[in-house]
């Protein structure tokens, strides 16, 4: 079983033990993802980490979210205020992705197992021995998959692992077996080092980001809950998460999560899937097979969304159908 590959930075590891009560009453009363947001330096790679201590005492569960591609904290706010509400909540940033420096400044290339090795030693680190109920969105599910296949240990200090939007295996996508080989290989090309210059410097830029979201069809389904008004609001966010993330990573990780496959090890955890009738990306009874073949036991609720994930603009009131009551209940139930 590979090392821990990543070491939290003293300063970090001592805020976790030293945050006075003062500053965290101070905290629970903020409103703005801003006021939960700290700096993280792992192994070298600096980027942040968004943490809302739990609402009361009452609240003991500990609750890890991992965000998937086209990451920024921010986007996730609003799914992190409903969880808050059942404990706290922790987003770290992955290399690459938020802003965060990639797995190219160390050295190392940004696979899924890499990303494993990462989360695993956050989870040890941070947590300690405590419990933790860890909920992935859409590729971060697979990281948090891929984590407890190479760290089984790290089942027994679990609840239940949730998955957003989450998916396994290459064959849950609904591209056609073209489109799948296009995309695929077509992400591998611009994941190379020139070629990912050529994009972020020249393809990235606000004009160009704008004017594909407003004439490129398939960009439609980002638009499908915003009002008009919105519209130039939700354009700025999208230019924001691009050129916040690193293309190699970006391209790199959509190469391989397209030829995904995390069903060879079965994990012993429940897992609680949260699916969307209109996901423009999954087949979801493919889905459901594939998580059956490796979790203990699976259970399922549905997100009255109309795309695989809301808007970069949705709110607390809009991620709220992202736990329908089932789930909420067994949050709610003392871990």
């Amino acid at each position: 079983m590979p090392a821990e590959m990543v070491i939290l930075d003293l300063c970090v590891a001592a805020f976790y033990g030293t945050v006075s009560l003062t500053i965290t009453m101070a905290k629970q009363k903020a409103q703005n993802p801003e006021d939960f947001i700290m700096p993280l330096n792992m192994n070298g790679l600096q980027g942040r980490m968004l943490h809302m201590p739990a609402p009361n005492k009452k609240r003991t569960r500990e609750i890890l979210l991992i965000y998937g591609h086209h990451a920024l904290i921010e986007r996730w706010w609003g799914l992190a205020q409903n969880l808050n509400a059942y404990g706290a909540v922790t987003i770290p940033d992955l290399p690459g992705f938020g802003g965060m420096d990639s797995f190219h400044k160390i050295g190392k290339k940004p696979t899924i197992d890499n990303y494993a090795d990462y989360l695993a030693a956050f989870i040890k680190l941070r947590y300690k021995r405590r419990r933790v109920t860890i909920a992935g969105i859409s590729f971060g599910f697979v990281v948090v998959t891929r984590m407890l296949q190479r760290y089984p240990e790290l089942a027994n200090r679990i609840d239940f692992v949730i998955s957003i939007v989450g998916f396994m295996h290459r064959d849950d996508f609904l591209f056609t077996p073209r489109d799948h080989f296009i995309a695929q290989h077509g992400c591998r090309v611009v994941s190379w080092t020139p070629i990912a210059f050529f994009v972020r410097h020249v393809c990235l830029n606000k004009f160009v980001i704008r004017t594909i979201y407003k004439h490129w069809g398939r960009a439609k389904h980002r638009v499908t809950d915003i009002l008009p008004e919105q519209f130039n609001d939700m354009l700025d966010m999208e230019v924001v998460m691009w050129q916040a993330n690193d293309v190699r990573t970006h391209w790199a990780t959509t190469s391989e999560f397209l030829d995904v496959d995390n069903c060879g090890v079965p994990i012993n955890l429940p897992v609680w899937h949260v699916r969307t009738l209109k996901d423009h990306y999954f087949d979801n009874n493919i889905v459901e097979q594939h998580m059956r073949v490796v979790f203990s036991d699976y259970r399922q609720a549905d997100a009255n969304i109309s795309s695989h994930t809301p808007s970069v603009l949705a709110g607390k009131k809009e991620f709220y159908p992202f736990l329908p009551a089932k789930l909420r209940r067994a949050l709610a139930a003392r871990p």
